[in-house]
C-alpha cells in the first residue's frame, strides 16, 4: 500500500477510534467514573487531532482524492461531502469548548454541551467513514495536485 492510500486509511481509523472512545467515555460518566471518563475523552481528542494532522499533511504534500464514481452521482457526493465538512467543523469547535468546560470544572455547561457534541461527533465519524468508503473502496479516483505544489507552481 502506497502513501496515497495508506494516509487516508490511517486517518479514517483515527476518526473511528475517536468515536468509539467518545462512546466509552459517555458510558463511563453515566456510571460515575469521572477520572476514567476524563482520560478516555482526552484520548478521543488526541485521536481526532491525529486524524487532523494526517489529513492536513496529506492535503499539503500528497493531495486529495478526486471523485472516481459515476458523473450522475457526483453532485450527491459533493453535497454529502460538504455536509460532512460543515459537521466536522462544528464538531471540532464544540469539542474544544466541551473539553474546556470540563477542564474548568464547569460541569453544568459541560454536561449540556457533551451530549450535543457527542451526537455531532458520531455523525461526523459516520459521514467521514462513508466518504472514505466512497473515495477509496467503492469508487477509487485519482488524487489531485498537492497544495504545496499548487502554491509553488510545481
Amino acid at each position: 500500500m502506497d502513501l496515497y492510500n495508506l494516509m487516508p486509511a490511517v486517518s479514517t481509523s483515527f476518526i473511528a477510534i475517536s468515536a468509539i472512545l467518545v462512546a466509552i467515555g459517555w458510558a463511563q460518566i453515566i456510571k460515575g467514573k469521572r477520572e476514567q471518563h476524563k482520560k478516555t475523552m482526552v484520548a478521543a481528542a488526541v485521536a481526532a487531532l491525529l486524524f487532523f494532522i494526517i489529513y492536513v499533511s496529506r492535503t499539503i504534500f500528497v493531495g486529495n482524492t478526486a471523485w472516481g464514481g459515476p458523473d450522475d452521482l457526483k453532485v450527491f457526493y459533493l453535497v454529502f461531502l460538504l455536509f460532512h465538512i460543515v459537521l466536522a467543523t462544528v464538531a471540532a469547535v464544540f469539542g474544544l469548548v466541551t473539553l474546556y468546560t470540563g477542564f474548568k470544572s464547569r460541569f453544568k455547561t459541560h454536561r449540556k454541551l457533551g451530549k450535543i457534541t457527542s451526537i455531532i461527533w458520531f455523525a461526523t465519524a459516520i459521514t467521514g467513514v462513508t466518504v472514505y468508503s466512497l473515495l477509496y473502496l467503492l469508487y477509487p479516483g485519482g488524487h489531485t495536485k498537492p497544495v504545496i505544489d499548487a502554491i509553488f507552481g510545481l
